[in-house]
């Protein structure tokens, strides 16, 4: 090969590097589905049997013993027979393999494999998932896809909050009308803060009452004060709001039962009563008392109200929001009873297991152990639930406090009144002068 002809394929070499860098990072899907994939799914068919061999995922068999004359043939050694997988197929940014298991095994197996299959195959992550008995499917994500979150589009529906973007590249949407009741853990700067605000910033356009329950004085849900249709600050003023709610969702049964329906959205619209969300920042504030009767009332009040709302409120348009730093069993059998009915879980990093195991351990096993390795660099991660009773990594979108402050101000216009509420806090504030 000539000076001329080795310089010129350099060249294009280069070339091809450059512009294969450039169309990775600018259209990362054209190059995963160009370059990615077939060397991945090499990769995969290739190492198979070897992976399946090093992590007991293959079962070993004894070849079929063959009679010659009077004669048996024995003594071939034992193989190891690896589970049957598909061929890979790709996805945006991943690929996906089935496997059938072999008779006794079980996906656990396959989930403590999953760290020796990223390795092997080269990839950021595996998820194993079984769609149905006797099989497993293996998610591998070439990429992490949270770490840079675009903000998928979803339909606008009232009582709808397009929240950010799910491990799969969907919309994380909080669909209050499919899953009326949530509950949202996280430590401190963990992303729980950004999230509520996200939620409020979605909720201010929608002809929705919003609540807040702030019983740290207000330092959270008090900066959306403009749309917040009541503001709770302390746990009596909690009660009287709580029990203003309470007498509304009774007036709201009477309505129902007079028209012969069984939901408000049954209703004609002009008789159906505005929705009401009521979000709840703090919990332990509520149900942690310090020791006096009237603390303690207090508290067991807003258990049963809180309890109330949770049972009787998806069918009357009355849904519940709960975040919280810590929820465990210590504060209280009010909180054990109260999460049953809060169907929605939404799992950011926590200090401490009991409260992943608290938000999900009643639904997903898996999902515990995922949300607990989510690291104080990943803010906005969280474990989500969906309304297939699914669960997946999540991002929040990045909402600034000064965002979600102006957007709240914004429709400040538009906030319903909610009279009970209104007639409660009057009386609390004529009480206290």
């Amino acid at each position: 090969m000539g000076p001329t002809l080795l310089a010129f394929a350099l060249a294009v070499l280069a070339w091809l590097m450059v512009v294969g860098d450039l169309v990775r990072r600018q259209r990362p899907v054209w190059h995963w589905y160009v370059v990615g994939y077939p060397v991945t799914a090499c990769r995969v068919l290739f190492t198979w049997r070897r992976v399946a061999t090093l992590n007991d995922l293959s079962v070993s068999k004894l070849p079929a013993r063959t009679l010659v004359g009077h004669l048996m043939v024995k003594g071939d050694p034992v193989r190891p027979v690896a589970p049957r997988s598909s061929f890979p197929r790709a996805t945006r940014l991943g690929l996906t393999v089935t496997v059938r298991l072999h008779a006794g095994q079980t996906p656990a197996t396959y989930m403590k494999a999953a760290e020796a299959l990223v390795h092997a195959w080269r990839v950021h992550a595996v998820r194993v998932t079984s769609p149905e008995r006797g099989v497993v499917l293996l998610t591998a994500m070439a990429s992490d896809p949270l770490e840079q979150p675009g903000l998928a589009s979803a339909p606008a529906e009232l009582l709808s909050a397009l929240i950010g973007a799910l491990e799969s590249g969907g919309a994380w949407v909080m669909n209050l009308r499919l899953v009326p009741h949530w509950l949202i853990t996280g430590a401190t700067r963990s992303g729980k803060s950004t999230l509520l605000a996200r939620l409020i910033t979605q909720l201010a356009t929608q002809p929705v009452a919003l609540v807040g329950i702030d019983c740290k004085g207000g330092m959270e849900l008090g900066l959306f004060a403009g749309r917040l249709t009541a503001l709770a600050t302390c746990r009596r003023e909690a009660v009287a709001v709580l029990s203003a709610l309470v007498v509304d969702m009774q007036d709201r049964m009477s309505a129902c039962r007079a028209a012969g329906v069984r939901s408000i959205w049954e209703l004609p619209e002009k008789l159906r009563p505005i929705p009401v969300v009521v979000i709840v920042d703090e919990i332990a504030e509520l149900y942690l008392a310090d020791g006096t009767r009237e603390s303690k009332a207090e508290a067991e009040q807003c258990s049963t109200l809180l309890l109330r709302l949770g049972q009787l409120g998806a069918a009357l348009g009355l849904h519940l929001v709960v975040a919280g730093q810590r929820v465990g069993s210590d504060l209280g059998p009010g909180v054990t009873a109260l999460r049953a009915q809060l169907g929605g879980r939404i799992c950011h990093r926590v200090n401490d297991p009991g409260t992943a195991e608290m938000t999900l351990g009643d639904l997903n096993k898996d999902a515990v152990a995922v949300a607990q390795s989510i690291t104080a660099e990943e803010q906005g991660v969280a474990v989500c639930t969906g309304p297939d009773g699914g669960w997946s990594r999540a991002r929040s979108h990045l909402t600034s406090t000064q965002e979600a402050v102006a957007t709240a101000r914004k429709y400040s216009g538009m906030t319903p009144e909610l009279p009970a509420v209104d007639r409660a806090l009057a009386a609390l504030e004529g009480d206290a002068k």
